[in-house]
């Protein structure tokens, strides 16, 4: 028998899945504990009609984040930090200096935990950094550090 899992079945399938299961096990486990429907048109349609908005929702996504990568491979963020004599920082610039930097300059909002950076910045320069926008899409900001 052909059922429409509900839920999450342990060593059966994932919700949303089609299987073949015992007639028994259906009626007698899957049906009464609402963990699946049987697998009539209806129910396989409402399946691939999830499955397709799925689908796209996923490919806007991964639109809007390779958009947003070209956007930010073309920007350069100032960011202004006060130094002593001999030239080092007080403190070091950070990745959440870095996204509210980005919002402030360019008006666009990253999470600061996108954002790659192996320590904190704590010399004058220009840096490019490596922002993980989606899976397999990464763009490439330029952080310029200044004195004031």
């Amino acid at each position: 028998m052909k059922v429409v899992l509900l839920q999450d079945v342990k060593a059966q399938g994932k919700k949303g899945q089609i299987i073949e299961v015992s007639e028994g096990y259906a009626r007698n486990f899957l049906f009464p504990k609402k963990l699946a429907i049987v697998a009539d048109a209806k129910a396989i349609n409402d399946v691939k009609n999830k499955e397709s908005s799925r689908q796209h929702k996923l490919e806007l996504e991964r639109k809007e984040a390779k958009e947003l990568s070209d956007k930010i491979s073309n920007l350069t963020v100032k960011i202004s930090c006060e130094a002593g004599n001999d030239g080092r920082f007080y403190g070091a610039v950070t990745a959440k200096d870095i996204s509210e930097a980005v919002k402030n300059q360019a008006g666009i909002e990253i999470d600061k935990r996108k954002i790659v950076l192996d320590a904190p910045i704590k010399a004058f320069g220009t840096y490019k950094l490596d922002v993980k926008l989606y899976p397999e899409i990464t763009g490439k900001l330029t952080v310029s550090v200044v004195e004031k």
